[in-house]
This record gives structure tokens, C-alpha cells and sequence, in this order.
């Protein structure tokens, strides 16, 4: 039976392996870095990562310097024999490889929120060693897609919904995912083909965890409707929306700060606002303000309806405070017509 060929602009099969062309534009974004980190877990996925991007440098004249990055949580006893793995194979492919250590007690709640700050401050601190700002790891339009239903599940707003970005920053860093768009089956196939080994980590099937819960609901899902690929490009259509609105929101506080050149907000303009850009402009307020992290985007909400009924509930006078809220280590007050947000006392310990 002959071979047929996709046509241009089409997608390509879901169990074809990645080829070379489509490896090139995976990575073309960070041609021009001086170096890239790569997180490979020996998983399939970061192991397809760490071989496309050596398929990618190989064929260009200069390329980034890639150093692949396993790091042992110390949760598993196989983890060290799956790091030693990973640098073999890094090994054949002309790629330099660390093994970092999460060294230190662990927690007995939290444990896949605790070790994901452990890999990322543990990735940090090699992409410093070896002059690098760029880390890239391995998520795919599956983990796109997962995570868009966790954060469904917990009530997220349109920031969250749009889940991850091809390109983010994080503490200094620019966090890049090359397979963002990429099926997981597509990864798997390309390594089948190459006879290139991965390892299977126990805890992504782990039922105690929330993602691999909601990962084992993901094909009842695809059998209505909301499979991988219109998951994530419904995270794509949000981050476009998300976008705009927060262009809208910097305009918004331009005009804000043109009829009030004080700290705040003009009371009367602020309410004029649609209550999206006013919840916006109360985060970024709160969270500039604060010293106790970012505020939840529901306290937020709270905090503008509470504030809401304060305005119509009283009318302004002189010397009188409307309103008064803490939130995130900021306060929140309304007198005599403006909207004031400042550092609120730090708590006595």
C-alpha cells in the first residue's frame, strides 16, 4: 500500500513520529540563546525533548548550548538508576548532563507542589552555572490539556484557564515548552522509532494525586467532545482573550493615574469601570502593596463587592473612612471619594 503524504497546513497523524522539519520549528524561537537548559526526567516525554533538540542543534551551523538536567527528588529508588540513564543517552547525543539531588526533609502533604519548587530552584541554579536564562521543559498538549480541567475543577479565572504559555518568565528565569502543541502519542512514536529507551514514573498513575486523577478521567472526556487538542485550544483562546483584557486594564490605569495623581484610585471613575477591569486593577493593586503573596483572585472579588456595598451604603464625608479591609498584607480603604491601597501592619509573630 503506498504512503500517502499529509497536505500542507494539515495536521499530521497522532501516532506519526515528530520529523526533523517540524523538530526545527519546535526550537526555532531560542536559535539565537547562547544556551538552553533541558529538564529531563527520563520520562518519555522529557527524553523526546532532550532528542529533538539535539536533532535540531545538530543541523544548524551554530547552535545554543544544551545541558540536560535530571534531578532526583529522592522519593523512589529508581530515580537513580533513571538519572544515570538519562545522562548515557545525553552522552551519545553530544549534550552536557547534571544529576541535581533534592536534598532535605520532605513533606508528608503537598508532596508534588513541594518537589515542583525543589526541580525548579534546583534548575536555576544550573542554568546560573552555565550562564543560561532559558529552561525548557517538556510539557505537551496532554499536560496542556490536563491542566486546563485542574483548573477548571478549582474555580480559576481566565489567567488560570489559559494554562500554560509556549514562553514564561519565572524568578529570572524564561521558562520555554517547545511541546506545548505536541500530542504525547507523537513523542512516544518518535522515540519508538529512534529505539531510543524512557522510563515510566509510578506516580503519574498514582491516584492519591490530584493530576493523575484527573488524568485517568481525560479519555471519558475525549469520547464527548473535549479531547486533548480542543482542550488546548481553548487554553489558546483564552490567552488571546486574557490578553486583550489586559491591555484594556493598562489603559484603564493610565486613565486612573491621569485624573489622580495620588496613591489610589478616584472613587466615581473607578465604579465606571466594567467589574472585570476593576477586579484587575484591585489584584494588581493588592498584590503591589502586599507582602503576604499574591491574592487569591476569589478574595478579590469578595474584597470589590464588599467594597461595592460600602459606596452605596454611606454617603462620602470629610475625614471619614467609608471602608476598611486587609487583603494580602494590603489594606483597602474608601474615604472622602478615592479608593486608598497601602502596606497594611505586618502581623506580630
Amino acid at each position: 500500500m503506498a504512503k500517502t503524504t499529509p497536505k500542507p497546513g494539515s495536521r499530521p497523524p497522532e501516532s506519526s513520529p515528530v520529523n526533523a522539519a517540524e523538530a526545527k520549528q519546535l526550537f526555532t524561537d531560542w536559535k539565537d540563546v547562547p544556551a538552553v537548559v533541558l529538564a529531563v526526567s527520563g520520562g518519555p516525554d522529557s527524553v523526546a525533548l532532550m532528542w529533538l533538540a539535539a536533532r535540531w542543534r545538530r543541523a544548524l551551523k551554530k547552535g545554543p548550548r544544551l545541558v540536560a538536567v535530571t534531578v532526583d527528588h529522592g522519593l523512589r529508588p529508581e530515580a537513580a538508576r533513571e538519572a544515570r540513564d538519562v545522562k548515557a543517552l545525553a552522552k551519545t547525543l553530544d549534550i552536557e548532563h547534571r544529576t541535581m539531588r533534592w536534598i532535605g526533609g520532605k513533606p508528608k502533604t503537598g508532596v508534588p507542589s513541594a518537589a515542583r519548587e525543589a526541580r525548579y530552584g534546583l534548575l536555576a541554579q544550573v542554568a546560573q552555572r552555565h550562564g543560561a536564562l532559558h529552561v525548557a521543559t517538556a510539557h505537551t498538549q496532554d499536560d496542556q490539556a490536563e491542566t486546563v480541567v485542574m483548573r477548571l475543577s478549582r474555580g480559576s479565572g481566565l489567567t488560570g484557564l489559559a494554562a500554560m504559555a509556549r514562553q514564561s518568565g519565572r524568578d529570572g528565569l524564561v521558562l520555554v515548552r517547545p511541546l506545548l502543541d505536541v500530542p504525547k502519542s507523537r513523542l512516544i512514536a518518535t522515540l519508538n522509532k529512534a529505539g531510543v529507551a524512557f522510563a515510566d514514573d509510578p506516580t503519574n498513575h498514582d491516584p492519591r494525586f490530584t493530576r493523575p486523577r484527573l488524568r485517568a478521567l481525560m479519555p471519558a472526556l475525549a469520547a464527548e467532545g473535549a479531547d486533548a487538542r480542543g482542550l488546548a485550544r481553548l487554553a489558546s483562546r483564552l490567552a488571546r482573550a486574557n490578553a486583550a483584557l489586559e491591555i484594556m486594564a493598562d489603559g484603564a490605569e493610565r486613565y486612573l493615574a491621569s485624573i489622580d495623581t495620588a496613591v489610589g484610585f478616584d472613587l466615581a471613575a473607578f465604579a465606571a469601570l466594567s467589574e472585570e477591569i476593576r477586579v484587575r486593577l484591585l489584584l494588581r493593586a493588592v498584590n503591589r502593596a502586599g507582602h503576604e503573596g499574591p491574592a487569591e483572585l476569589g478574595k478579590v472579588e469578595s474584597l470589590l463587592q464588599a467594597m461595592d456595598m460600602a459606596a452605596r451604603r454611606a454617603k462620602p464625608k470629610a475625614g471619614r473612612i467609608q471602608f476598611k479591609q486587609t487583603l494580602a498584607g494590603a489594606v483597602v480603604s474608601i474615604a472622602a471619594g478615592r479608593i486608598q491601597i497601602g502596606p497594611a501592619p505586618r502581623r506580630r509573630r
